[in-house]
């Protein structure tokens, strides 16, 4: 292939051996190139800031800078690199912020180079992909979430939804403004939410609230 047809590599863990044997497997690939590796958060902000690159390959648990740090930093300043997760990190709540924060892959370290080539190529064509076991406890999160909501707090979901400021729900539902924020805060807790916004999106996505 010529050097315009590769898929340029960046690699990110703070793990000589790890971020070593990554790049040499990863190189025995005639449509990788790897452009670049660091060992924290803060080198790999400033190489990206001035290298380009198709493909972060990141581990999330870094002294410093961290990598959800380093994902959001990144889409902040409208990076084009597309990032994908390479950690040995499967709690719920790490993937979920993951994905929240932008990225396109996830994977665990045990995954095999398969995986990993598969993965950097699907990732690089624009398109997502989460390990199967990641999916798996991506969607128990989800769904034991919203499992948790209560009847009323349904209510004040739908109606945030509908446009409702805190007065007018509270006025629908007969409860005062102090217990429709009390309800709002525990929806944006259990749904993984940033913002009402945010938890309205995740209600309709998942089929909670209809409008």
């Amino acid at each position: 292939m010529f050097m315009a047809d590769r898929i340029r590599i960046f690699v990110t863990d703070d793990h000589p051996v790890v971020r070593d044997g990554l790049v040499t497997l990863l190189e025995t690939q005639d449509d990788f190139e790897i452009v670049g590796q660091a060992g924290s958060g803060e080198e790999t902000l400033q190489a990206l800031s001035a290298q380009q690159t198709d493909i972060l390959l990141l581990d999330l648990e870094m002294p410093g800078i961290d990598g959800l740090a380093v994902i959001q930093q990144l889409r902040q300043q409208h990076h084009p690199a597309r990032i994908i997760v390479f950690t040995a990190f499967d709690t719920d709540e790490r993937i979920v912020s993951a994905i929240r924060a932008g990225v396109k892959g996830y994977l665990l370290k045990g995954a095999s180079r398969q995986e990993l080539y598969h993965a950097i190529r699907v990732v690089y064509q624009g398109q997502s992909l989460i390990q199967p076991v990641v999916a798996s406890k991506l969607f128990d999160h989800l769904r034991d979430n919203i499992e948790k909501l209560t009847a009323r707090e349904l209510e004040v979901l739908t109606l945030l939804a509908k446009g409702a400021k805190n007065k007018a729900i509270a006025d629908q539902l007969f409860i005062s403004e102090r217990t429709v924020k009390f309800h709002v805060s525990t929806i944006l807790s259990k749904l993984g939410a940033h913002n009402r916004t945010d938890a309205v999106q995740i209600g309709i996505k998942k089929g909670i609230i209809q409008l």
